[in-house]
């Protein structure tokens, strides 16, 4: 009875891991996907105001 238990135990521990880093590295893709993006506004804006200040 405990060996199940515990190999039951184990076996949620495991899961939870493999759980928590498929959601880390999901964070991860959505972490780059946004900096890129803030990387593109900047280079819009800054490519904006160097227009206006030609002018």
């Amino acid at each position: 009875m405990s060996f199940d238990m515990i190999s039951l135990m184990s076996s949620f521990g495991i899961l939870f891991y493999l759980v928590l880093i498929g959601l880390s590295v999901y964070c991860l893709v959505l972490f780059i996907r946004l900096a890129h993006r803030g990387i593109k506004a900047l280079d819009i804006y800054i490519n904006e105001k160097r227009d206006q200040n030609r002018y």
